[in-house]
């Protein structure tokens, strides 16, 4: 990836919608190379999708929680299990492995605690090989960025 790739993917993440001449434009490059050069983004998988940014709270999902998650087993069956399962749960927003006492980050969206709280009852804390929930529920959200800093300069 040159620098040009790099500029491509810093434009495209804050404007996805940009039109093929615009950001050809943008990277001073003719059309055809610039959407080549997108097209091989996309088919490396560099690139994994494009969407819209929604607002959760305009869309009824007022409550975001981190969940930490620990396993009672840790085989190879049941984290797939566990990992397969969460996937397929919509509140669900972001899953990771992390270190520490839990073994599982969850990024949760919920209409309001009571929602959250009939999620964790009815799906999260019936899944098998879980043994432990601490919820920390999301007072205000001060940002969130959406952008990765893709440019190769020094972070300060």
């Amino acid at each position: 990836m040159d620098k040009k790739d790099l500029k491509l993917l810093e434009i495209l993440q804050r404007h996805g919608r940009m039109a093929v001449s615009e950001l050809a434009d943008k990277v001073n490059m003719s059309d055809t190379p610039c959407l080549r050069r997108v097209k091989k983004l996309e088919l490396d998988k560099v690139i994994v999708g494009y969407g819209a940014q929604v607002d959760p709270a305009k869309v009824g999902l007022s409550v975001v929680v981190y969940a930490s998650v620990r396993l009672s087993e840790h085989s190879d069956e049941s984290t797939a299990l566990f990992e397969s399962t969460v996937a397929q749960l919509p509140a669900v927003m972001e899953c990771s492995v992390v270190t520490g006492s839990h073994d599982y980050l969850l990024k949760i969206v919920a209409k309001d605690l009571v929602t959250y709280e009939q999620f964790i009852k009815k799906s999260l804390g019936n899944l098998k090989y879980v043994s432990n929930i601490e919820t920390t529920v999301v007072l205000k959200q001060i940002f969130s960025h959406n952008v990765l800093p893709v440019d190769a300069s020094p972070i300060e």
